[in-house]
């Protein structure tokens, strides 16, 4: 006899969790441990070539210490290393060491650490726990909120991943201090993008204040970290899955992406965001959603944060134009693009819908100008 059989697996999960911002958080990360945050005692501290020295290898000690095992697993810095190959390894050399589904993640570093050990700590033994310890303004800004995990190939970014949330977030502001120059202008750029996207008010905070965040003054820092977070946050509870409103998180991120591969990474994560969100505010003029006087007030904060607002010679603009179209907001093979209407807020084209379609030559004619 032939028949149907129903599996009913109807599921509500609770994946909510803390975001501490302080300053030197390590010792608060083993007693929240200790505390039982997580129900294991073996860590994979994931990090990079970079933060290994100056977090990753001190949180590890920190961990035997109060009789935890721990290793850390630490691969070449830099977004050429968000690869599949690069998770691949970060497995192995787990499985090597006798990790099991009896292990927790801690990833230490910025966003293509907290995005490539989201995704091992998503698929590992089916799905272990892990907790971000975020160290650049980056990722303060960005990667710390929303559970969005993924790797690059060469033909997409961040288009192979999954989500999954942390069990905890602490972003220690104090590690700022340790980023060259331009990975604090690199981090400014996300949150420009959060006060153009969401916030009038954060916008003229950063407008006073720039010159105090980039000497790293403790309380604009603070300031602006609660931002981003709260920011992020009211988006992502609202549209977990990206599924309409997530969307407006991609502002300047359509050209952006695009110029940051084209480049070959030569340009950091926010430089290339600052080029996309300068061609996104001309577009934005166009539309007739911005003034031209709002146009050259955003400009102009990421001029004072250091950031590129043109694209530089070396980079080939119709290769950039190619580019576009690996976008995750593509559909049916056409662009789309998320605009901005003034300063702290985005066009909702119809309800629910907050990207439109945009013809390549208005985007083209944009780009080979910028």
């Amino acid at each position: 006899m032939m028949g149907n059989f129903q599996v009913e697996l109807k599921r509500v999960v609770d994946d909510s969790y803390e975001i501490e911002i302080g300053f030197g958080l390590v010792d608060k990360l083993i007693a929240d441990l200790q505390s039982g945050l997580v129900k294991v005692n073996k860590f994979a501290v994931v990090t990079d070539s970079t933060v290994e020295g100056l977090y990753a290898v001190p949180i590890a000690e920190k961990l035997l210490a109060a009789g935890f095992r721990a290793d850390v697993f630490a691969f070449p810095a830099g977004e050429k290393s968000k690869t599949r190959a690069t998770k691949e390894w970060v497995e192995d050399a787990m499985l090597e060491k006798g990790y099991r589904r009896d292990c927790c993640i801690i990833a230490v570093g910025g966003g293509v650490v907290t995005d490539l050990a989201g995704f091992v700590a998503g698929t590992f033994g089916r799905g272990v726990p892990f907790i971000n310890y975020a160290t650049t303004l980056l990722a303060a800004a960005d990667a710390s909120v929303g559970g969005k995990t993924a790797v690059d190939t060469p033909l997409a970014t961040n288009l192979i991943g999954l989500f999954n949330q942390p069990k905890k977030v602490y972003i220690d502001v104090a590690a700022w201090k340790t980023l060259p120059a331009r990975q604090v202008s690199s981090g400014l750029a996300e949150t420009i993008k959060h006060a153009c996207l969401a916030s009038r008010e954060l916008f003229d905070y950063l407008d006073a204040h720039m010159d105090g965040l980039m000497k790293l003054e403790k309380d604009a820092c603070e300031y602006i970290a609660h931002e981003n977070c709260r920011i992020k946050y009211e988006v992502v509870m609202q549209d977990e899955r990206e599924s309409g409103l997530r969307e407006v998180l991609n502002l300047g991120h359509t050209v952006g992406r695009a110029v940051e591969t084209v480049s070959d990474y030569r340009l950091l994560h926010g430089e290339a965001l600052a080029i996309g969100l300068a061609a996104e505010v001309k577009l934005a003029g166009k539309m007739g959603y911005m003034t031209e006087e709002e146009q050259q007030a955003v400009i102009g904060l990421l001029k004072r944060a250091d950031l590129p607002v043109t694209i530089p010679a070396y980079i080939d603009r119709e290769a950039v134009v190619k580019k576009l179209y690996t976008d995750k907001k593509v559909k049916n093979g056409r662009l789309r693009f998320v605009v901005q209407n003034g300063i702290g807020s985005i066009v909702e084209f119809s309800e629910g819908v907050f990207a439109a379609p945009i013809e390549e030559e208005v985007i083209r004619d944009i780009i080979m100008k910028l």
